[in-house]
């Protein structure tokens, strides 16, 4: 089931739900109107992505769209997946880790006067899409999956073709392939499973 506002994602993630509320409260303190993208709780000015809320297992997080581009407050910003992620950063909480509005908020409201004043960092939209051998090698034996792959979009293409190449033993690569196959075959991206509760 898709959630369809902040509050529908808040309640879907019980282990995180006060903090998440209590962030989602102190956000909408600002300009910012609360929009669902990918899933989840996305904060926007004027249509465009400032910053978004998310749940995990083990933490759950605020992320900047352009947080690399934050000077002031920076001391809490994480790079989820350095050297990949260019403009995204997060501030990634536990259990049990206080939230100050009193340090959050002026991150918050650097993210917005970098959005008003028409700071970004533009996404690289024609990386190449490098195949890995495990997955061409399954494209030979199976044609249905070598047609949903192409259905899928680039950018889910990419995450598929990324998750194989990435694991540094073969056999880690092959699992990878043999748990991916199904979902590529419904036509799923490799992380929609983080879009529903």
């Amino acid at each position: 089931m898709a959630v369809k506002n902040a509050e529908e994602y808040i309640s879907c993630h019980q282990n995180w739900e006060d903090e998440l509320r209590q962030l989602h409260e102190m956000i909408l303190t600002t300009d910012l109107k609360s929009e669902i993208k990918w899933g989840a709780p996305v904060y926007t000015l004027d249509g465009k992505n400032v910053l978004g809320l998310g749940a995990f297992k083990n933490h759950y997080g605020i992320w900047f769209f352009n947080g690399a581009l934050l000077k002031e407050n920076t001391a809490l910003l994480v790079n989820a997946q350095e050297g990949k992620t260019k403009a995204l950063r997060q501030i990634r909480f536990q259990k049990g880790d206080e939230i100050k509005t009193s340090v959050l908020l002026p991150y918050i409201k650097e993210a917005i006067l970098n959005q008003r004043e028409g700071k970004e960092i533009k996404p690289n939209t024609k990386k190449e899409l490098i195949v890995p051998p495990e997955l061409s090698d399954a494209f030979k034996k199976d044609q249905a999956l070598k047609k949903s792959f192409e259905l899928l979009t680039p950018g889910k293409q990419r995450e598929y073709a990324d998750h194989v190449s990435e694991a540094k033993r073969e056999q880690t690569r092959l699992n990878r392939l043999e748990k991916i196959t199904p979902m590529i075959k419904k036509g799923v991206g490799l992380n929609d499973k983080y879009k529903n509760c």
